[in-house]
């Protein structure tokens, strides 16, 4: 089905998105998907440094930390 929309077709789909939503819309929209994206790259650097600082310690990053919450660490 999709192998068969050529220029023409791709062109009258992109006149009905444009006069379904208006030029603003699809600007904002596609700006938002450029904040997410740009965030989520952030994300990935953040927790490869964090991971990369963590193998890197002093320890060598062999050394185990106790996440257990205070609670629970102080009834055991």
């Amino acid at each position: 089905m999709l192998n068969n929309i050529g220029p023409a077709g791709l062109l009258l789909i992109a006149v009905v998105v444009l006069v379904l939503f208006g030029r603003g819309k699809i600007a904002n929209l596609m700006g938002e998907v450029g904040k997410g994206i740009t965030a989520f790259k952030r994300g990935v650097k953040d927790s490869t440094e964090e991971i990369e600082n963590a193998s890197t310690s002093e320890d060598g990053g062999a050394a185990a930390r106790d996440v257990t919450p205070e609670r629970e660490r102080d009834n055991a």
